[in-house]
This record gives structure tokens, sequence and C-alpha cells, in this order.
């Protein structure tokens, strides 16, 4: 009785081996994109601006859409800061896209690469009446690798303010 249960198993092991080695590979997974903030200087006087930088670490062998892509189906890299109070947002100032030559696009893609820099300006209105104030960026991206495209990702971070 036990030499028919490990000939069973011995049988359906055979049987079952081809069927994982054909299957097909299991699907990648997005890559983990480091977003951090910062603004300088961190006290800002009334009437005056600082300056606020998102910046992306991406992995190696990793991209993300720059915020102009070449292709309409590729989707940008966006930032959008909201911040309350009447603070005023400067424009929004992306680095140059790299051109990039990847597998499935017969044109070249513009791409953010490595370690990202997005930059923008915050102006306190000289009537500002608080101490300070929250500002909270937004950043959506799709990030790809030679082959393949994930579906985008949104990022939220909260920046403050202090204002003398």
């Amino acid at each position: 009785m036990k030499l028919r249960f490990t000939q069973l198993l011995l049988i359906m092991g055979f049987l079952l081996l081809p069927a994982s080695l054909y299957s097909s590979p299991s699907p990648q997974s997005a890559p983990n994109i480091g977003v951090s903030t910062s603004l300088s200087p961190l006290k800002v006087r009334r009437g005056r601006t600082a300056q606020g930088i998102i910046v992306m670490n991406i992995p190696s062998g990793y991209h993300v859409n720059s915020n102009k892509p070449l292709e309409k189906f590729l989707i940008p890299t966006q930032l959008k800061v909201e911040a309350a109070g009447g603070l005023k947002i400067g424009p929004i100032l992306y680095p140059r896209a790299l051109l990039r030559s990847l597998k499935f696009s017969k044109n070249k893609v513009a791409v953010f690469e490595r370690r990202t820099t997005i930059r923008f300006s915050v102006t306190v209105p000289a009537g500002f009446s608080g101490n300070s104030a929250e500002l909270k960026a937004r950043l959506r991206y799709q990030s790809c690798n030679d082959e393949v495209c994930f579906p985008p990702q949104t990022k939220e971070e909260s920046l403050w303010l202090k204002v003398e």
C-alpha cells in the first residue's frame, strides 16, 4: 500500500512538471520610486518667495514618461501643488527630458531617469496672517522599463512653510 502511494506521487509529479516549466512568467511589478520634498528656505518673510523641490529617485533600468511625452498614449509626469491662505504657486519647472529608443515604440520616447528634480516657487503675500502654511504636492507619473509600462501612480506629499 505504501509503495503504491509513493508511485502515485511520482507519477503525479512527472505529469505536473511540464506544466510548471511552460507556464507564463509572473507579471512584473512597478518599481518603487522614491519621492522626497523640500523647501528653501524653511522660513519665509511675508512678501517673499521660497523654492520648492520634488525629487524622484527612479531605480536603474526604469524610467518615467516626461511631462511632455512624444506619444499620445503615454501618460505624462505631472506635479500639482495646492496652497491655502492666498499663497501663490509659481510655474512648475521640469528637467529636460532624455530621448531613448525603447522596445515598445518605433519612435524615441521622452523620459526622466534616475534622480529627477522638479522645481516650483511659492510666494507668501505681504498680508498673510498665519505663522505657517501647508502645501500639498500631488505627483502623478507612469513608470516603465524597456518592455512594458505600468499603471500610473500618484504620490501625495505635504510641505510646511514657516512664515515670519
